[in-house]
């Protein structure tokens, strides 16, 4: 057993930590604030190549471990939180339609993915199948050498910037998860229409309400035969859940270290407050838990690499870390009194980001419906 980075990844952790800290940190409550998206550092992630690590290498990728990626992910948070939806986002891309896809495809959309001047969605929830993905609404008909694609989605992050989605859409209408077929969408045809949600936090994510009116695409942009979508994707949401946890990880490791520094240094009745033990014990407690946490997520990475089941621990680190991040920044906001209520100090826009994580990609809920199908076995299922 190794608990320890290769050296190689040891020098990625220093490099995004440097990178995060200048390039990132300094331009994250401007596009907190303004809502718009960032072109510039989407394109500087792009030059590090942390949006091709999940992409085929004759694409333009890296095709790496689990391990680097979730590093990555956890490095980049601490600067901004909105830039993970871009690892997260172009490693699904690079993944489903690396593997999915036409070369033709492939060509078109993934060499500017990797590079950051091409934004690619996923368009999987439904604003009556959220948790429960298998039972879409969206429909996909074919008619000869075209699908004519109907339907509704919704939350769907990335997608006022996006030029493509990934779509997930029935086929088959009489069957569940075998019905459902995935495909890749250009968003400026006829019939694709956006409006943008009004989000609390990751504002720079832009996440919108995709509409689409018998919307005409070729039957070469389907992604693998019909029926196979729904198993694209869960095979994708296994490991994107531990590097959400890892992303939400990153947030509080930040805000606990510069609380860290600012409890040493503050001083009241006399003494720093970092001699309070009801300051500094709340700190330790956070330290623990999270180092606990993060190792839980690079378990999971560390099986996916293996080639090892790893949902169990996916489920389990997806509904603890934004959990444990939110009541981690609450508290470095606290900590911090009055001026941690202000927009100067960037823990209310830390706290709003996370927070959107708690829904995303699974619930606390359906994550632990998950956990306890794994240990008890699916009989034992309320559906």
């Amino acid at each position: 057993m190794e608990f320890a980075f290769s050296p190689e990844q040891e020098e990625l952790v220093r490099t995004l930590r440097a990178f995060a800290r200048r390039e990132l940190a300094p331009r994250s409550a401007h596009y907190d604030r303004s809502g718009e998206f960032p072109w510039d550092l989407w394109r500087a992630m792009g030059e590090l190549g942390l949006l091709g690590l999940r992409a085929p290498v004759q694409y333009g990728g890296q095709d790496a471990d689990m391990v680097t990626m979730g590093i990555a992910i956890e490095e980049v948070a601490r600067g901004d939180f909105a830039c993970t939806y871009g690892i997260q986002l172009a490693g699904l891309a690079g993944e489903i339609l690396g593997k999915n896809g036409s070369a033709e495809l492939c060509t078109r959309w993934l060499p500017g993915t990797v590079a950051g001047e091409i934004v690619v969605a996923l368009g999987l929830t439904e604003p009556g199948a959220g948790s429960d993905a298998a039972n879409l609404a969206c429909r996909a008909e074919r008619q000869g050498d075209e699908y004519v694609i109907t339907g509704e989605k919704s939350g769907i992050s990335l997608a006022m910037a996006a030029q493509a989605v990934i779509l997930f859409a029935k086929t088959d209408v009489t069957a569940k998860a075998r019905g459902i077929t995935a495909f890749l969408v250009p968003l400026d045809l006829p019939g694709v229409a956006r409006q943008r949600l009004g989000d609390m936090g990751t504002r720079a994510v832009g996440r919108a309400v995709l509409s689409l009116d018998h919307v005409r695409i070729p039957a070469s942009h389907r992604l693998g035969p019909e029926g196979t979508g729904f198993y694209q994707v869960m095979q994708g949401f296994d490991y994107n859940r531990l590097l959400i946890a890892l992303a939400c990880l990153g947030v509080a490791e930040i805000s606990l270290e510069e609380t860290i520094a600012y409890v040493k240094d503050r001083r009241a009745f006399g003494k720093t407050l970092a001699t309070f033990e009801g300051v500094s014990f709340p700190l330790a407690e956070a330290a623990t838990l999270i180092d606990a946490a993060r190792w839980l997520c690079y378990r999971g990475l560390w099986l996916a690499d293996r080639g090892e089941k790893y949902t169990k621990e996916s489920a389990m680190a997806k509904w603890w870390a934004p959990k444990l991040a939110v009541e981690t920044i609450h508290q470095c906001l606290l900590l911090h009194g009055h001026y941690g209520y202000t927009d100067e100090l960037p823990f209310a826009q830390r706290l709003r980001d996370v927070i959107g994580l708690e829904i995303g990609d699974g619930t606390a809920e359906v994550m632990k419906i998950v956990v306890a199908r794994e240990l008890m076995g699916r009989e034992f299922l309320p559906y």
